[in-house]
């Protein structure tokens, strides 16, 4: 998903458009981690960009989606630009369960 979000629209409440938003990105998000997954992969991944075009989005977590449109709709912006793009997430092996697999 690459897309440009408009926070302000005629006759719509700023509120209600900036819950649809995030209405539209936990259902882009669920879409995605409920695709089958390729061979060998553990779980759909997401690399994450925020900003107010394409050409200045920051990298950000998934987990901080949601606080970064919080902080535009404050500061009053008119727009930003959300990309989202899954790719697959492999577990890595913590030190606990090395310790367990050695017993």
């Amino acid at each position: 998903m690459k897309k440009v979000f408009k926070l302000v629209i005629p006759g719509k409440n700023k509120d209600r458009i900036i819950e649809s938003i995030k209405s539209e990105v936990r259902k882009y998000l669920k879409r995605e981690r409920n695709k089958s997954l390729p061979e060998g992969v553990d779980y759909w991944d997401f690399d994450c960009k925020f900003g107010h075009n394409s050409e200045t989005a920051q990298v950000i977590y998934t987990s901080e989606i949601s606080k970064y449109i919080d902080e535009y709709s404050q500061n009053n912006s008119e727009e930003f630009y959300l990309e989202i793009l899954s790719k697959p997430g492999y577990k890595t092996e913590s030190s606990e369960d090395k310790v367990k697999s050695e017993e």
